[in-house]
């Protein structure tokens, strides 16, 4: 794992109604979301850590889907505090996380990083639907799983 951005001051709140054994520590998700926002200015985030009734009402109400999805993100509609630029909420539901991870044959904790990636990127911009946009989203999430190690979550020669 690489160390802390040292240049990246992060508030982060971590909400965990729903905890379990494979649902990584505060740290490591601090150090992921410290690394999304390296290049950014000072931010505060929230992460919500949730269960499938809560992730499926979530993503039923916002995405009008009626099942739990492994990553929302909510991105903050209000200006920066001070100095800090308030990205906004990721939510992600561990059954959801461990069951994807588990059907990929992949370590959870790889796939936990690759999910709080994924929606931090989502907060500060990136998106997914053009295949330009998915390209350029793929490409930061892959880079910045490599500097943890993680082998690319997209390439499919397993």
């Amino acid at each position: 794992m690489s160390p802390k951005q040292e240049n990246a001051p992060l508030e982060l709140d971590i909400q965990r109604p729903f905890d379990g054994p494979e649902v990584p520590d505060n740290e490591l998700f601090r150090q992921w979301a410290e690394m999304a926002i390296a290049e950014s200015a000072n931010a505060m985030l929230n992460i919500r850590i949730v269960g499938t009734d809560e992730g499926r009402d979530l993503n039923k109400r916002w995405r009008g889907r009626d099942s739990a999805t492994n990553v929302l993100s909510f991105p903050a509609s209000v200006p920066p505090a001070g100095d800090l630029r308030v990205l906004g909420d990721i939510v992600l539901c561990a059954p959801v996380v461990a069951q994807e991870a588990a059907e990929q044959g992949k370590p959870v904790e790889h796939h936990w990083a690759h999910l709080t990636l994924h929606g931090l990127l989502h907060l500060l911009g990136f998106d997914h639907t053009t295949a330009t946009q998915a390209e350029v989203m793929e490409s930061r999430e892959i880079e910045l799983l490599e500097q943890l190690g993680i082998p690319n979550p997209y390439d499919l020669k397993s």
